[in-house]
């Protein structure tokens, strides 16, 4: 008897821990598939991006650095002052980052939560803060002198660069913050921070860009550019100099000539230096980071573009003081990450049914104030 008793126990033992193990391996598998979040150190010394494993309810887990081959700008706060620094590609496979430092763009091959460099090219400018890609074409946005974009075709994760495809800007110190390619890959589109104008070229069959279309924003302090899936251009705006709370967000419809139509126009986001904003995949929403008030506002997007404020405007907190910088959404529209550069943390937040975020917490990892900038998530 005591002997049956013994072998039920164990057996019952067996198939607990086999049970456990499988749980448990679902669990890892559920954590490797729920995505990754990348951010960029911007050391001066050695590039590196630090990528975290994402958990099926948004939180993080350090799973290693990578260095990008290259050194980045340094300093404090933003010092990039650009969207788009770190970009993923649109099938998630790929992971571009800029080296400020020594003019070059990076290249990695994203395998789940970690990267393999796969290749590593001269910017064709100087001081290089952002990177889009459409397909098969890749541009980068030098700033240092004369400011200028560069396109390269992409094969296999290896940029070469197409001939004569470098445009340069309205003026040679734009202060340029951001380009993004429209969805259908038509147009290339450039916010130039200083003059205030917002660039626009068309993209040919062989890559290489029309002559600009140099169009002014609509309200003060342009600074990033993002596309709603519908094709409307959306324009973060820091707002005028001296208005407390001044930020604002705008849309614009593209014409074939590359002029801009305003939709709606320096929508408050009554926040602080708005100079960040993301798309929700679905297209039903925009947040904007107004890193001067540690918070996030959102905004509905309709199908004509225009946008209308959520309830509040205001819809998701950092703590105070953080300094919530760039901005990025998950794959699958649930999470929204924001890059705080004071804290020296990752804001992690929850998408809710109507477009409100709930703060589920953040990760570290991250010096306060060492000049980290980039975000980019899946």
């Amino acid at each position: 008897m005591y002997k049956a008793v013994c072998l039920l126990w164990v057996g019952a033992l067996t198939i607990g821990l086999i049970s456990s193990m499988q749980a448990s391996a679902q669990d890892r598998e559920s954590l490797d598939s729920a995505g990754a979040v990348f951010v960029m150190t911007n050391s001066v010394r050695k590039n590196e991006v630090i990528a975290y494993r994402r958990g099926a309810d948004g939180t993080l887990r350090e799973e290693g650095r990578f260095a990008t081959g290259g050194r980045g700008s340094g300093g404090n706060n933003d010092p990039l002052e650009s969207q788009g620094s770190l970009t993923l590609s649109q099938d998630h496979s790929l992971l571009f980052a800029v080296n400020a430092g020594s003019g070059t763009v990076s290249v990695f091959k994203v395998h789940r939560s970690t990267l393999s460099l796969v290749d590593k090219v001269i910017s064709g400018g100087s001081e290089p803060n952002a990177v889009a890609q459409h397909g098969n074409v890749v541009y980068v946005l030098n700033v240092g002198g004369s400011s200028n974009v560069v396109g390269f075709n992409l094969q296999d994760g290896k940029l070469n660069q197409i001939p004569n495809s470098t445009r340069f800007l309205s003026t040679n110190n734009s202060g340029a913050g951001g380009l993004a390619f429209s969805p259908d890959g038509q147009f290339l589109v450039v916010v130039e921070r200083l003059t205030n104008n917002i660039d626009v070229f068309t993209v040919r069959g062989d890559g290489a860009l029309s002559p600009t279309m140099v169009n002014p924003s609509v309200g003060a302090g342009a600074f990033s550019v993002s596309f709603a899936p519908n094709g409307a251009a959306l324009v973060s705006e820091t707002g005028p100099s001296g208005v407390p709370n001044g930020s604002a967000i705008s849309s614009y419809a593209i014409a074939s000539n590359g002029t801009l139509s305003p939709i709606s126009t320096s929508l408050p986001t009554l926040g602080a230096a708005n100079c960040w904003n993301v798309v929700t995949p679905d297209g039903k929403f925009v947040y904007t980071s107004n890193a001067g008030t540690s918070n996030i506002s959102g905004f509905a997007i309709a199908n004509t573009g225009a946008l209308t404020a959520l309830s509040g405007t205001v819809v998701g907190m950092n703590p105070s003081g953080s300094t919530n910088l760039d901005i990025a959404v998950t794959a699958d529209g649930k999470f929204v990450y924001t890059l705080n550069s004071v804290a020296g943390t990752v804001g992690i937040f929850a998408v809710q049914n109507d477009g409100t975020l709930q703060n589920v917490g953040f990760a570290g990892g991250v010096s306060p104030l060492s000049g980290f900038n980039g975000i980019a998530a899946f």
